[in-house]
């Protein structure tokens, strides 16, 4: 029997009382449709490109490691309730990095897709928005610092050590697209 197939969760979970499929299943359909949109639509998360800059004005820009696949990448997760994009991508960047800072636009000043594992061999297309923050200071503890590396990079080094083609082409760009009044 396949997930197509069912109607709903109840009947899926009345094939599992009488043990027709088994809970590893169930776990994998659900976790999949937490994540998947039924049209095939892409999903949406919202990132930070973390920005500082050194005493001599140079541009520099935090990347931190995935948690599975140790990639470099940037802060990011899905939407948050009750928080805007910008403020998503401003909690992820504290919750992974250690960050606090300011989004300096509402507006994403880009977007990528990459293909998201969502672990059980399910996979789901995401669209990025990607939200520049104006780091202020890395905090000396944070949430998920005992799973993550973080390192400080150029962009353009960054743009050669990310695996998604889109966010590197931000990444090459980000000079241009930080607002000139700062």
């Amino acid at each position: 029997m396949c997930w197509r197939g069912l109607r709903s969760y109840e009947s899926l979970l009345a094939d599992l009382r009488v043990g027709v499929i088994g809970a590893q299943f169930l776990v994998a359909v659900l976790k999949s449709k937490q994540h998947t949109n039924p049209k095939g639509k892409l999903r949406r998360q919202y990132a930070a490109i973390p920005v500082r800059f050194t005493g001599q004005g140079k541009m520099q820009v935090l990347l931190l490691t995935s948690r599975r696949s140790r990639r470099w990448v940037i802060p990011k997760g899905w939407p948050i309730r009750h928080l805007s994009p910008g403020g998503t991508a401003a909690r992820e960047a504290y919750e992974e990095a250690g960050l606090e800072g300011t989004i300096v636009s509402e507006t994403p000043s880009g977007h990528y897709v990459y293909d998201k594992d969502l672990g059980g061999g399910t996979h789901a297309k995401v669209d990025v928005g990607v939200f520049l923050l104006r780091v202020l200071r890395q905090l000396e503890t944070w949430p998920e610092q005992a799973e993550r590396e973080t390192q400080w990079f150029d962009p353009e080094q960054a743009a050669e050590l990310v695996s998604e083609t889109g966010l590197a082409d931000i990444l090459r760009t980000i000079r241009t697209a930080w607002p000139t009044t700062e």
